[in-house]
């Protein structure tokens, strides 16, 4: 008998707390706290009167909804009162504008994720269940909870919440909405039992007291504005800007079969939070401070509020996924998307920004003349709160090196990329079952330095199915400052050929070029190396190519039309020889 995957999931606090490099506790020191939190903020902060900038993007953007229901208030029913809002410096930082062209937003419209959840299903009907259950989870939280409440299915495709018909398919829609997040409480946060959407809410206060978590403290008379306009009633809590809210969905252990379709344990599919916990970054900087950030002086939070608050951390959760975004200005609308292209294309823009200042570096060193080669020392840095690429483990980034003699001929090129998206030279991309290697040193075109998490199934082979994942056969992202690279904690271990590279550790790597003059026509020679990103790989597109499922095929269509361009995250550029 086919034993099913959902005695995994009930068994998950065990089975997380066994397996899961959980964080130790730490005891605070007169430096201050382990884990860090936005400095706890005053009631108000100095009035202030700061003019609206004319002409904000966006203002074609479709309504947000207003649905609401015993337990949720969709985005527009909270928007209604938290628009209009304008910062010290002049800049439009409204809730509701800046959150409706995030991914968060559209977490359940995501035409990748849509068309992965498919081909999981399509590949093992007889998980369907655990498979949609988990993903609802964190992409569609609101029905989830809901239908788990009234003890109704949970699906998603189909007949599911993403269907026009279902009762629960506005809220499904309205993706990881303001309601969610801020009804999240303070229980087991940081903890194995919190992991893989284990975030709690409450399901029994009624619909008029109901609690809403937020940083600052509330006027009675605010509050109860609030309340009598929503049903929620705001309370203080500074567990909302704490790394630990976002772990509930940003640690997520999936449930992975062997080849005879046998559960055999559970797969580290993105661990970012632990990452995160495991270096410096824990003591200095929260996921909040890089992903929301803080606007300029106080902002008055709502249309009845006199009072400006500071630190105000506006609501943009710029990330990294610059193909989806790209996807959405075309085709948001098609995707019954609240946000207009012009919002899409300026949240693509703020997000190749924080890709471009905060994400990694790159410096030439030990450049040199050695016979008929020409010699460099690459090290590239990783600016990053956690490893960089993290997340879902299609992203990669690499170093597309070129060196050109003083006639502009190209005498060496690695990790030039088609207008497919695929990387020239990339093993994994021209075979689904072969990958590139971590490499020390770069001595020939067809070596690329790619810094991605490859995949194996239980038998071993490189795989992109997560119900088949079952470990990493290369994980050589780049780690963040204080990340321990020999630390025994297995889900966000370095694996692969990074491990034995004494010049791959916390902060970066150093890579050596060692490249041929052959057919120069002489110096001086120009090197430039740069950091390209792309958030879903050649490969991870591919392997979905010709699978049955109407949201296979819509997708495949995005990526024919919406070129799958990497971005350049850091360059560098050096002159050696006469």
């Amino acid at each position: 008998m086919r034993t099913n995957l959902r005695f995994l999931l009930a068994a998950g606090g065990l089975l997380l707390a066994s397996c899961a490099p959980a964080p130790v506790a730490e005891t605070p020191t007169a430096a201050g706290p382990a884990r860090p939190t936005r400095t706890p903020p005053p009631t108000a902060t100095p009035p202030v009167t700061p003019t609206a900038v004319e002409g904000q993007p966006g203002d074609d953007a479709p309504p947000l909804p207003t649905d609401r229901n015993a337990f949720f208030l969709a985005s527009g029913a909270c928007a209604v009162c938290h628009e209009g809002l304008i910062d010290e410096s002049g800049a439009d930082v409204s809730l509701g504008s800046a959150w409706r062209s995030s991914m968060m937003a559209n977490s359940a419209r995501d035409p990748y994720w849509q068309a992965s959840v498919r081909a999981e299903v399509e590949a093992h009907p007889e998980q369907r269940e655990t498979i949609e259950e988990l993903c609802a989870r964190c992409h569609a939280p609101m029905a989830r909870f809901t239908a788990a409440v009234r003890q109704e299915p949970v699906a998603l495709l189909d007949d599911g919440f993403l269907n026009e018909a279902h009762p629960l398919r506005a809220f499904a829609v309205d993706g990881v909405s303001c309601s969610v997040c801020h009804q999240i409480r303070d229980e087991g946060l940081g903890l194995p039992q919190s992991y893989s959407g284990g975030y709690v809410i409450d399901h029994e206060l009624p619909d008029g007291e109901r609690l809403s978590f937020g940083p600052y403290s509330v006027e009675e008379d605010q509050a109860a504005i609030m309340q009598a306009g929503s049903g929620h009633i705001p309370t203080q809590s500074l567990h909302i800007a704490g790394s630990e809210l976002c772990a509930t969905c940003h640690v997520l252990y999936t449930p992975y079969l062997d080849a005879r379709g046998q559960p055999a344990g559970e797969f580290p599919e993105q661990v970012t939070y632990l990452e995160w916990f495991y270096s410096s970054y824990r003591r200095t900087q929260s996921c909040q401070e890089c992903h929301m950030p803080t606007a300029e002086g106080g902002v008055s939070i709502a249309s009845s509020s006199v009072n400006p608050r500071s630190p105000f951390a506006q609501h943009t959760f710029v990330g990294a996924n610059t193909y989806l975004l790209r996807i959405f200005e075309q085709f948001g609308e098609e995707l019954g998307a609240t946000a207009s292209a012009s919002q899409f294309g300026e949240a693509g823009r703020r997000t190749e920004v924080h890709l471009a200042e905060q994400t990694a570096n790159i410096t030439i060193e030990n450049v040199s003349l050695s016979g008929v080669h020409f010699r460099a020392e690459v090290v590239v840095e990783d600016l990053a709160g956690h490893k960089f690429p993290t997340g879902f483990p299609s992203r990669r980034t690499w170093l597309h090196i070129t060196l050109q003699d003083a006639s502009g001929n190209v005498l060496f090129e690695s990790g030039g990329y088609q207008p497919d998206g695929s990387i020239t030279g990339n093993d994994n991309d021209a075979d689904a079952s072969q990958f590139e290697p971590h490499y020390q040193a770069i001595v020939s075109p067809d070596q690329v330095q790619i810094y991605e998490a490859i995949l194996r199934d239980s038998e071993g082979a490189v795989t992109t199915q997560l119900v088949r994942a079952a470990g990493y056969l290369k994980d050589n992202r780049l780690l963040p400052w204080g990340f321990e690279k020999g630390a025994p904690y297995e889900d966000i271990a370095v694996r692969g050929q990074a491990r034995d590279d004494e010049n791959f550790l916390e902060g970066g790597d150093r890579v050596l070029l060692d490249m041929p003059l052959g057919g120069s026509s002489g110096g001086p020679y120009q090197l430039q190396v740069e950091l390209l990103y792309q958030p879903v790989g050649y490969r991870w597109i591919e392997n979905l190519r010709g699978l049955a499922g109407e949201e296979i095929e819509r997708f495949m269509g995005y990526t024919a039309a919406v070129a799958n361009v990497p971005v350049v995250v850091a360059s560098a550029e050096a002159t050696g020889g006469s």
